[in-house]
């Protein structure tokens, strides 16, 4: 029998999401991607490719039908299929499909159309693969999402939650990006969960579509607004008898900075007397907000589920796996776009991430302005492969030629500083040997 060491390697990538409407098509890790593909050409090793699904955007035409998208992609793309040809001739490619090329596994022309540039088009919602005296079990993950799921896989009419979502929201943001102040609004599809969208809008709005004029006059008040509403309550105590302020000291110390002192005073004058007027109105307003929250919670009009739970659904969907094929050692999964491993008693759960672009949202170092979506980029690729102990899963880090810090505005960079989002992929990890049984001894 072959050493457990020995045995093919996995390459596994996932939603790359490639395509769609207008701005959607252009991809910001195109020059990474081709790098990574023309390396593999030159590995010596028996390997495989495989692309865990949602390679390309297809939910996001909404202008073209059936197979004129792929035609799309061809006339987009052509470095990437010609490079895909090439790195198909070394190593096997495999792609399945996700919620976002499900089409993919609506028509056979695919599966040829595909086979043109040496990629492997399976049809199917999940595969295994040997490793060692294991297997590993992949999918996209889309049918552990209620909003993504399909219930007749492969129909090419059928259109769940996420769909509308995509093509009504991401889609249409696709086509209009390039009309703002800066190409940003492409980048809604980048958000998870989708609640986040409207603090993003707003953000968005304030420190790059807002007139510049009113930005900037608006700053200086709010990153104070926090130190007024507390000079307002101070003050109003005063005016009740409680506590008497020490004006005369602050007064004494603003005026030893000049006209520096002035200014700072004649901010928090007017900023007082704005926080006095919140305070007076929004203690009622925050009172009728709190009772018409209540009121729609009781009729259970609000949804609280339409964002897929990161971790749960997936822990479930391994043990379930791992009980009826006790053989495997890996449930490898995408869609959520969070590169991570987590351990399911004995063995483990992956997930490949995302090579879009993602946003973290950093609040203000202070004041109450809008929070910065702090954009990075974590191209990672998963290696599984036979290990002496086991199975080894490893993630690779493809550097980003670009930095993304640029895309924020001076502003946003300042107000943050210190707050950099630093992703982190996880360690190597190795599920053990599967424990075989002895076998009984016979006696004479």
């Amino acid at each position: 029998m072959a050493d457990d060491a020995d045995g093919p390697v996995y390459y596994v990538i996932s939603d790359l999401h490639i395509g769609g409407d207008d701005q959607l098509g252009d991809v910001g890790f195109l020059e990474e991607l081709l790098a990574f593909l023309e390396r593999l050409e030159s590995i010596d090793e028996d390997a495989e490719l495989i692309v865990n699904g949602d390679a390309f955007g297809l939910w996001e035409f909404t202008e073209l039908e059936g197979l004129a998208k792929f035609d799309a992609l061809l006339e987009r793309y052509p470095d990437l299929f010609e490079q895909l040809r090439a790195t198909g001739e070394s190593l096997p490619i495999t792609l399945l499909p996700g919620n976002h090329d499900h089409e993919l596994a609506a028509y056979e022309e695919y599966v040829d159309r595909l086979a043109e540039y040496n990629v492997d088009l399976v049809q199917a919602e999940s595969i295994t693969r040997p490793v060692g005296d294991r297997t590993i079990w992949f999918e996209h993950g889309h049918q552990r999402d209620s909003n993504n799921r399909f219930e007749d896989f492969g129909n090419p009419y059928e259109t769940p939650m996420g769909y509308f979502y995509n093509t009504q929201v991401t889609s249409r943001a696709g086509k209009l990006s390039d009309r703002g102040r800066y190409n940003w609004l492409k980048d809604v599809q980048a958000i998870t969960p989708t609640e986040r969208v409207p603090r993003w809008l707003l953000s968005k709005y304030f420190y790059r579509e807002m007139n510049p004029v009113l930005r900037y006059a608006s700053i200086p008040f709010l990153l104070l607004l926090n130190v007024s509403l507390v000079l307002a309550v101070l003050a109003g105590l005063d005016v009740a008898g409680v506590w008497t302020m020490p004006v005369d000291v602050v007064d004494a110390l603003l005026d030893r900075l000049g006209l520096v002192g002035e200014a700072v005073h004649f901010l928090l004058v007017v900023n007082a007397a704005v926080a006095g007027l919140l305070i007076l109105v929004g203690i009622p307003t925050s009172l009728i907000v709190r009772d018409v929250g209540e009121t729609v919670d009781r009729f259970g009009i609000r949804e609280t589920d339409l964002t897929v739970d990161p971790d749960e659904p997936y822990v479930e969907a391994a043990r379930e796996v791992f009980a009826d094929r006790p053989e495997t050692a890996i449930f490898c999964y995408g869609h959520t776009h969070r590169p991570g491993v987590t351990a399911v008693e004995d063995r483990l759960l992956v997930n490949t991430g995302t090579w879009l672009k993602r946003l973290h949202r950093r609040n203000v170092v202070t004041g109450v302005l809008p929070a910065v979506f702090y954009p990075s980029y974590q191209l990672c690729v998963v290696r599984i492969a036979p290990d002496p102990d086991g199975v080894a899963v490893e993630f690779e880090a493809i550097e980003k030629s670009s930095p993304t810090a640029a895309e924020l505005t001076r502003t946003e960079r300042l107000l943050t500083l210190g707050r950099e989002p630093n992703p982190e992929l996880p360690d190597r990890r190795v599920v053990p040997r599967r424990v075989r049984e002895a076998t009984p001894e016979t006696s004479d």
